[in-house]
């Protein structure tokens, strides 16, 4: 009986089809053109299917990975939103096994140090650009609502990027009390609210403007400055003191 091959992108070993005549697969060429040219030409040369056919590779080194790396974008959206999806998520939308799901999760974790390490313990100002970056990276296709807390010292450096609730898909609740009490545990001398709105729009809310002064007024008390309350949405960012609000 002829044995079943296995799925696209579980992670077997398939008995590769070959060139004739050469006893190579037939994929063996292009990992290595792909390979050299990103090597030598670099990250901008290679579409968004190519680079995470590099990827694959090392998950998946028996197999044509260009049709699963394609399907896997257009499944997701783009690389943001892979790399960003929960373990369960691949394994249902994506198809794919563990191996490749651990290895998608490794390159998105090792991104987001990247840029938080381009931010931490340096001055806010200096890095503005750099912190919406890793905030976006962070917030831009998560599901549901989350609200992070931002502590600055008195220097405005970031001392300290924390989750403090996670919400439904419209509603992350918030407490001026936690917030306070978390600043002063810190030392800290600042504070920037951030959360993220699932629907892509980061227009504020009513609720986002009222919660925004509460916790102003809050850390005022005890001589903490609220820098400011920023939105996250699927392209763009709101900042509330930019627009006014605060």
């Amino acid at each position: 009986m002829r044995k079943a091959s296995a799925p696209e992108g579980r992670d077997r070993e398939d008995s590769p089809a070959s060139k004739p005549g050469s006893g190579q697969p037939h994929y063996a060429g292009h990992r290595d053109r792909l390979r050299q040219r990103f090597l030598t030409q670099g990250a901008d040369a290679l579409s968004d299917y190519e680079l995470l056919e590099l990827i694959l590779f090392s998950a998946i080194p028996r197999q044509d990975v260009k049709p699963l790396a394609k399907r896997l974008l257009a499944e997701f959206g783009g690389l943001g939103a892979l790399l960003s999806a929960r373990p369960e998520e691949l394994e249902r939308r994506g198809g794919i096994g563990l191996p490749t799901i651990a290895l998608l999760k490794a390159v998105g974790a090792a991104s987001l140090r990247i840029l938080k390490a381009e931010v931490i313990q340096r001055p806010v100002i200096g890095s503005w650009d750099r912190l919406l970056d890793y905030l976006g990276a962070s917030l831009r296709h998560e599901k549901t609502e989350q609200f992070r807390l931002l502590f600055l010292d008195r220097k405005n450096a970031l001392i300290a990027d924390e989750l403090q609730q996670r919400g439904t898909v419209d509603q992350a609740p918030v407490y001026p009390r936690e917030v306070v009490k978390r600043a002063l545990e810190l030392e800290a001398s600042a504070v920037i609210l951030v959360h993220n709105h699932p629907s892509g729009d980061p227009t504020p809310s009513r609720a986002d403007i009222e919660i925004t002064r509460e916790v102003a007024r809050a850390l005022e008390t005890v001589g903490i400055a609220l820098h400011d309350h920023l939105i996250v949405g699927r392209s763009a960012n709101a900042s509330l003191r930019a627009l006014g609000l605060i």
